[in-house]
């Protein structure tokens, strides 16, 4: 993965950071807490420290924090040479709907701008109908689905509303 020049700059109240392998437990922590949503879903844990671990090698995970706690996290990856994923997005539970996620894909976005990318890309779980317009507000239009991946044990059937934005 191409790495950025630089993170995004932090405001005197939040911290924008790379994670690195000691944050493995706490990203589970929060990442699992945010999807709890999903729980009618996806059987099981949305993420575990084994997973986690095998993103660090394909990508980076920027943390938001308030102080020395973690308030939201988003996972990004050069996907191939002028795209970038953005993924895993968490925000603490007690602090949604603040800002917090927008700010945190804000920072992801121009971390992959940095990084050379000139478009984002995500998916959201389809039966998770709120998230599709939250996006859209942020920029992010729909191209298309995918499936959801095996290794993701489903109750109901789903699959992934794929979205995009170009990165000015």
């Amino acid at each position: 993965m191409a790495s950025a020049t630089s993170l995004p700059e932090s405001s005197s109240e939040y911290r924008v950071r790379l994670a690195d392998s000691a944050d493995t437990d706490a990203l589970v922590r929060l990442i699992n807490a945010a999807f709890i949503v999903e729980k009618p879903i996806i059987d099981g844990d949305r993420i575990n420290a084994e997973k986690v671990s095998a993103l660090f090698e394909t990508g980076k995970f920027l943390l938001l924090e308030e102080g020395s706690q973690l308030v939201s996290c988003i996972y990004a990856e050069i996907k191939e040479p002028r795209r970038g994923y953005l993924g895993l997005l968490a925000v603490d539970p007690n602090r949604q709907k603040k800002g917090l996620g927008r700010r945190t894909v804000e920072a992801a976005e121009s971390f992959l701008k940095q990084a050379g990318c000139e478009f984002a890309d995500l998916r959201v779980v389809n039966v998770r109908a709120e998230l599709q317009p939250i996006y859209e507000r942020l920029g992010y239009s729909v191209t298309g689905i995918a499936p959801i991946p095996d290794t993701i044990l489903l109750k109901m059937p789903s699959h992934f509303t794929v979205m995009s934005k170009p990165l000015k």
